[in-house]
């Protein structure tokens, strides 16, 4: 039956009428991941000599050994990013006489057909057959092989498992991306532990008892069934499509209700956002950039106060970017119902301007604990707080209406350059530059204040003058609409 899936996958590839972009696409990614193995293979041939100039006063196998939990932490925290469900694939099949059995296995099958799978092999094997089984014989560097293979399916079913799970609470995801990012920080930046030390702890272990081994295979076969499990019992249409019903309706949300006909908008897109990949991709990076402040904050060569700028505009506005340069592409899909709907396009203005305020005021507070470094940082992150909201928000929606390039949401976030194009890269550049371009004359000559009191002050104008610039950009939009129309109809 995997034949039969696989030959109707091929068919219904050379079939769709979006072939050949499909074809130019998947060329252009398979150079990539091919020259991304050749420089892991050449890694993995001088591993030796990496490991010898990182670690001098360690023995090779020991470094070795070190390292390998090391790397499937990241490899896990890599896969919840970027590694593809394979699910939506064998959907039509759910409603033909086939077993489920063989649809699961058929969706574990394919799992496995991922370039994350080949990174540890290409990476570790050349080392183990130059270096350990040089130093411990055969049948230790066959230990280490099958449990690298262990950890990988391990790994690829932990990962498939998170990502289906999260899919019907988004807390999920959120919550296990924390605690591998805590766990990484409690090792590298708190030294409260060793990652390396466990990792020896059990690898070093395996030169004297390979059959140890066997350990990882089997949690590897584990992770397998738990995944298998999981699909099989929710294999039906409705429960691969079902959300949790604790994301309630707009009108039920306490915070939006006050604001009517603009609340109710704002809480369609709060689903759209949580319930898509791609979009729900880009709140996601925004909470991690909630750590952006440790790699500045705490390294003294960050001194300048010119690094805490940059660093509270991203902060508190890298939604509002990477949200907000795909604007109105998110609602491509239902763009000309939009057009043809009763809702004035001055209240469509208004939602945007108060989902951006609401979640970057989220991430300001979130900002607080920074404190730690004075109150002067948590100024600071105010001071880019009311920037964003006032005026790179403004920037955004103008910016808006002129990107014609559509998004499909049902499409993954992984390697997808959908809806990206030059308008994306001109966008950046001023929400970066133009804050310095305020704040700079006055640091060099040692006025810092006055730059950072007309930061807020540009801020606040545009807040208090939201309403004349949303008619702005309404009767910029009007004409435009038809071209933007005309972009997002074309597949």
């Amino acid at each position: 039956m995997t034949g039969t899936f696989i030959r109707h996958e091929l068919k219904a590839f050379w079939r769709s009428k979006n072939t050949g972009k499909s074809i130019a696409i998947r060329v252009v990614m398979a150079l990539l991941i091919l020259y991304l193995l050749i420089n892991v293979l050449v890694l993995g041939f001088f591993l030796d000599t990496v490991l010898g100039k990182m670690f001098p006063k360690d023995d090779l196998v020991m470094s070795f050994c070190g390292i390998i939990f090391i790397y499937y932490l990241f490899d896990l925290f890599s896969r919840l990013q970027l590694q593809e469900l394979p699910t939506l694939r064998v959907q039509p099949y759910l409603q033909l006489p086939v077993k489920r059995n063989s649809l699961v296995r058929y969706l574990s099958f394919t799992a496995l057909l991922s370039v994350f799978n080949l990174w540890p092999f290409i990476l570790f094997v050349p080392f183990i057959l130059k270096v350990v089984r040089a130093d411990s014989g055969g049948i230790v560097a066959l230990a280490f092989i099958i449990s690298i293979t262990g950890l990988t399916i391990f790994n690829n079913y932990l990962a498939l498992y998170i990502k289906r799970r999260a899919n019907l609470n988004g807390w999920i995801f959120l919550v296990v991306a924390t605690l591998i990012i805590l766990l990484g920080l409690g090792d590298f930046y708190w030294h409260l532990y060793s990652i390396r030390s466990i990792s020896y702890s059990f690898f070093g272990r395996l030169i004297g008892h390979p059959a140890l081994a066997l350990l990882p295979l089997l949690l590897g076969i584990v992770m397998y069934y738990v995944n298998f499990l999981y699909l099989k019992q929710n294999l039906y249409l409705e429960e691969l499509s079902k959300r949790k019903t604790s994301y309630k309706s707009s009108t039920e949300y306490p915070l939006l209700n006050r604001f009517g006909s603009i609340g109710d908008l704002v809480g369609n897109e709060i689903k759209l956002i949580v319930r898509n990949k791609r979009s729900r991709s880009a709140l996601i990076m925004g909470l991690f950039f909630m750590f952006y402040g440790l790699i500045f904050y705490s390294n003294p060569k960050y001194g300048s106060e010119g690094y805490k700028v940059f660093v509270g505009m991203f902060m508190t506005g890298i939604f509002i970017i990477n949200y907000g340069q795909f604007m109105f592409a998110w609602q491509a899909s239902h763009f000309d119902g939009l057009l043809v709907n009763k809702i004035p396009f001055a209240d469509f203005l208004k939602a945007k301007y108060l989902l951006f305020t609401i979640i970057s005021t989220g991430f300001f507070l979130l900002t607080t604990p920074y404190v730690y470094f004075g109150w002067r940082t948590v100024m600071i992150h105010f001071v880019m707080y009311l920037w964003n909201i006032g005026i790179n928000t403004t920037m955004v929606l103008f910016f808006a209406n002129r990107n014609y390039k559509r998004i499909d949401l049902s499409k993954g976030a992984a390697f997808n350059w959908e809806g990206v194009g030059g308008n994306q890269w001109i966008l950046s550049l001023p929400l970066i530059i133009t804050p310095f371009i305020i704040y700079a004359p006055f640091a060099i000559f040692g006025h810092a204040d006055i730059g950072l009191a007309l930061l807020a002050v540009t801020g606040l104008v545009f807040i208090l003058t939201r309403g004349f610039w949303i008619k702005q950009l309404e009767a910029d939009f009007h004409e435009k609409r038809y071209k933007i129309a005309e972009g997002f109809r074309d597949k």
